[in-house]
């Protein structure tokens, strides 16, 4: 017995999303004079859209799309210097993981958790597409 139904259409991935979601990192970030040399933590989140054909055919690491280089090219650009605004933070983890090989589409998310005492956080979002999802 066959698991196809006659007559429906068989479906086949169209994308493929690897996400890197709320990693915690400090960073010395903000212009206000109190935040001036007092890191501050942030939870960095980072969406890739691979090509389709770059789905692993096979059950291996070398075919895998390594999420150490979302987690290592966050953390580097955290410790890699002060920044005034998260808007230049994020902007710089965007240009660095959308130049990696195989990034057909890109979303970076920044968050400050302790900002406001009523607020889970403030932050920013740059992403490669309008909308909420890449066409």
């Amino acid at each position: 017995m066959s698991d196809v139904i006659e007559g429906l259409a068989v479906h086949a991935p169209k994308s493929l999303r690897l996400f890197l979601d709320s990693l915690e990192v400090m960073a010395d970030i903000g212009f206000h004079d109190f935040e001036v040399g007092t890191p501050q933590r942030l939870f960095v989140s980072v969406e890739v859209w691979v090509a389709i054909d770059r789905l692993p055919r096979e059950d291996e690491e070398v075919h895998a799309w390594n999420y150490d280089r979302l987690r290592t090219t966050v953390v580097e650009l955290a410790a890699a210097r002060r920044y005034n605004l998260q808007e230049i933070f994020v902007q710089a983890i965007f240009d660095r993981i959308a130049s990696m090989a195989g990034v057909d589409a890109l979303r970076v998310r920044s968050v400050k958790p302790d900002i406001y005492p009523d607020a889970e956080g403030v932050g920013v979002e740059v992403s490669s597409f309008g909308g909420t999802w890449p066409e």
